[in-house]
């Protein structure tokens, strides 16, 4: 018998002036209206269970100072490539690709997930990125992105975030973002840092121990 697949997640996008439908599947997959399925999540798993995330440094990237997650929507990808900054990316499927490891202090940039539940706002990848100690150390402050459709759960991952590992959110977009919120955005980075590296000498930030549920 085939095996029926639950859509957990979908939306729309244009591509050359068509409509693509994108959609996240309940066993892990994620499928686009224009290219084929992507491997499922049995192909990450061995007879013994499921495969653990395996960690790699990404010292020949060190100069990012601006790590993001992006679903298969690539939302969020787009607004990050409109700041022409480095920028290292959250693998989407870490159990097959590996997760990084940073070097450097740097801002995340994350989408929302969910319908308003704190505990489901936080893509998993992004937990298991931050559940690292050194990756965790090192975050310095949050961008989110979100749907405004969600209410007063717009952008709620970057509070989560924020409260749950010390740090500022430092701005919300929606969706793709405009060009006002990449202006802003590049902006504020850069003022960001400016600051923060003049406050090196003193304690910036504390540093939590609890992981991200």
């Amino acid at each position: 018998m085939n095996r029926i697949s639950v859509i957990t997640r979908y939306g729309f996008e244009k591509n050359s002036g068509h409509n693509i439908l994108w959609c996240e599947l309940e066993d892990g997959s994620d499928m686009r209206s224009d290219q084929r399925p992507t491997a499922r999540r049995g192909a990450e798993e061995t007879s013994g269970g499921r495969t653990p995330v395996e960690f790699r440094a990404v010292a020949e990237c060190g100069s990012a100072d601006l790590v993001y997650f992006s679903s298969v929507s690539e939302n969020t990808r787009r607004f990050v490539e409109r700041l022409e900054r480095p920028a290292l990316r959250i693998p989407l499927r870490p159990r097959l690709e590996g997760m990084i490891r940073v070097d450097r202090p740097y801002v995340l940039v994350v989408p929302t997930y969910g319908g308003g539940a704190p505990s489901g706002a936080v893509p998993k990848q992004v937990k298991t990125f931050l559940n690292d100690p050194g990756n965790r150390r090192l975050l310095r402050g949050v961008i989110t992105a979100g749907n405004t459709n969600f209410g007063e759960h717009y952008c709620l991952a970057g509070p989560v975030i924020a409260q749950k590992c010390g740090v500022p959110e430092l701005y919300r977009f929606e969706l793709l973002g405009t060009e006002r919120d990449v202006r802003a955005v590049d902006a504020g980075l850069d003022r960001f840092w400016t600051e923060l590296e003049a406050a090196t000498a003193s304690p910036i930030r504390r540093h939590h121990e609890r992981e991200l549920r």
